[in-house]
């Protein structure tokens, strides 16, 4: 009989450890042999480091790649998003196609945005073209809605800089970088507040990508009704949704934590707007994140020892086109109510079915494509090796909605659209 998974984590969940212990695996210390680690990412740098790092056997696995920085650091995921679209553009491929005003036509899914000090600039130049509008700053580094404030007037960014006769700004160390983006101010609303939706994507391997969407992700909802009115740009409670921040909230509610799940997302808009427009809006959900992590794949340390379970926060604006805020290498498993706990518990759950095939000592020579059955809420948002060979031209058709014939991956299950065979 094979031994038992011997497990490590520095990250003290009972969501995890439930999940650890329901396996009958043993914990050990990280000095110890161990077959599975489930840690921080500051644990990860460690790991991977080339002064302190060590190599992993092949019974080894962990939940991070070793530069998942690469799309959850938000300077760097819009980096290579657009290092992604201008690689398409040069390639002549038809996803890269601009409309008369210069726009992408199928990849304009992140705000228009830019890097503090470096870009600094190309950012007035951009203010000044459109003054009344407003944008959001947040330091790449941070999380949890830490450090992000909103912006209407150069003026109050000029504390940023050294000299605002030359508006070029103090060196600052990488960990003091700002991203600056034009902020959404037309978000759908429902109950006249603000949401965001937060949707958990694991990636088992990025050469070939093949990445699965969970099915049990959830909306947040701000406590305060939103206003675009600029006497209201200080007030977080009516423009950041992120729970670290609402909790604090007079309005906060501890019951349902002020969360929605995205099925009753899904049934309020097919009541309000129409099945067609709301399938059609998970669609471009579902081709955004996949379009993001081919963004990062070429980047990316595809390490055999590693998975992600990413936490993708999306906003959808007034006219139900979804926009790409950020991507949460360490999603919260922080439980703020008892349906949250389920939820989790779950997602750990099926995550370890996938990464950790029968709950056995892992291999990390097999092939990462587990049977159906074990997959639990998780279904296949993509699978490279499947959609080799369709090329771009099919994509582009799967992302127009055009009928894909029988090998165009479009699988219905439970009525969530999956597109799987993009290339």
């Amino acid at each position: 009989m094979a031994g038992k998974v011997k497990w490590v984590t520095d990250i003290e969940k009972s969501v995890l450890i439930n999940n650890f212990e329901k396996r009958g695996w043993v914990q050990v210390t990280e000095n110890e042999d161990w077959n599975f680690y489930w840690m921080s990412v500051q644990t990860i740098r460690n790991v991977f480091s080339v002064e302190t790092g060590y190599r992993l056997s092949d019974d080894q696995i962990v939940n991070h790649f070793p530069n998942h920085y690469e799309l959850t650091r938000k300077d760097l995921m819009v980096k290579n998003i657009k290092r992604y679209r201008k690689e398409l553009e040069k390639e002549g491929s038809p996803l890269a196609e601009k409309d008369e005003n210069g726009k992408y036509l199928y990849l304009d899914f992140v705000p228009v945005t830019y890097m503090l000090p470096a870009d600094y600039n190309l950012f007035v130049e951009e203010f000044r073209k459109s003054p009344s509008s407003t944008w959001i700053m947040k330091p790449c580094g941070k999380a949890q809605g830490k450090g992000i404030f909103l912006i209407n007037k150069l003026s109050q960014i000029k504390k940023w800089s050294r000299d605002s006769k030359t508006s070029s700004f103090v060196t600052q160390s990488t960990k003091e970088a700002y991203v600056i983006s034009l902020y959404i101010n037309n978000p759908l609303l429902i109950g006249g507040r603000k949401f965001d939706l937060r949707l958990y994507v694991l990636v088992s391997t990025y050469r070939p990508l093949r990445c699965y969407m969970y099915k049990l992700g959830f909306c947040r909802f701000c406590t305060v009704k939103y206003t675009p009115s600029t006497s209201e740009l200080d007030n977080m409670f009516v423009h950041l949704t992120n729970v670290a921040i609402q909790k604090h909230g007079e309005d906060y509610n501890h019951i349902h934590g002020g969360k929605w799940t995205v099925n009753n997302l899904r049934l309020y808009l097919e009541s309000t707007r129409g099945k067609e427009v709301t399938g059609k809006l998970f669609d471009e959900i579902h081709w955004v994140i996949v379009q993001s992590l081919k963004a990062v794949a070429p980047v990316m340390n595809n390490d055999k020892h590693c998975f992600e379970c990413y936490g993708y926060d999306i906003i959808i604006d007034d006219k139900l086109k979804p926009w790409l805020i950020e991507v949460n290498a360490s999603p919260s498993l922080t439980s703020s109510t008892a349906n949250d706990r389920i939820l989790k518990y779950n997602l750990i759950n099926d995550t370890l079915n996938i990464a950790v095939p029968n709950g056995e000592i892992p291999d990390c020579k097999w092939n990462k494509s587990p049977p159906k059955e074990v997959l639990g809420n998780y279904e296949i948002l993509y699978d490279e090796e499947l959609a080799q060979g369709d090329g771009a031209d099919r994509e582009l058709r799967s992302r127009q909605g055009q009928s894909l014939g029988p090998r165009g991956g479009r699988s219905r299950d439970s009525g969530r659209t999956v597109l799987t065979t993009w290339k």
